[in-house]
């Protein structure tokens, strides 16, 4: 039976800030057990088309990453489908992913969010930054109050602008 949420931290561990994304799945594992009985997990290095497959039947979608355009810590932005030029390349953005969804199923993805966590070093072999291991510790404090609701009106509210 599939859980009604599933959190996607994708991201590489060996990769410096790039495995923010994975850690926040450790995170939730270690500090949020009380979540999982409603919460599916999947981690990967980056988002491919097969992808759009584990957004069925769920009721919310959380996909997690590293970013160096974050204003904040983090930011919070729920999706919409967009086929961008990811679409046809080997890794792909979440609004190429809910595009995908939305064509095979021929109807909409379910909601779906975006929390991006501010990444300043990526090179191989390096470990998490002394900024990204802070940003992380903030992000992991806003998804265990994320995930105390499984109602998409309170995280419309707290996402900020809509992204692609």
């Amino acid at each position: 039976m599939v859980k009604p949420v599933l959190v996607f931290g994708y991201g590489n561990l060996s990769r410096g800030d790039d495995a923010l994304g994975p850690l926040v799945l450790e995170h939730i594992k270690e500090h949020a057990k009380h979540v999982l009985p409603a919460v599916d997990m999947l981690s990967d290095f980056q988002l491919q088309i097969e992808h759009a497959l584990d957004l069925e039947n769920r009721e919310l979608v959380l996909f997690v990453d590293a970013s160096v355009a974050c204003k904040n810590a983090f930011d919070f932005t729920e999706l919409t489908p967009a086929r961008d030029k990811s679409y046809t390349t080997h890794a792909m953005s979440p609004a190429a992913v809910l595009a995908v969804y939305q064509d095979i199923k021929k109807q909409p993805p379910p909601p779906c969010f975006l929390l991006s966590i501010k990444g300043e070093k990526f090179e191989l072999g390096e470990g998490l930054s002394a900024n990204a291991e802070q940003h992380l510790a903030e992000a992991c404090q806003f998804i265990g109050e994320l995930l105390s609701s499984i109602d998409s009106g309170k995280w419309r509210q707290s996402s900020t602008s809509p992204q692609n």
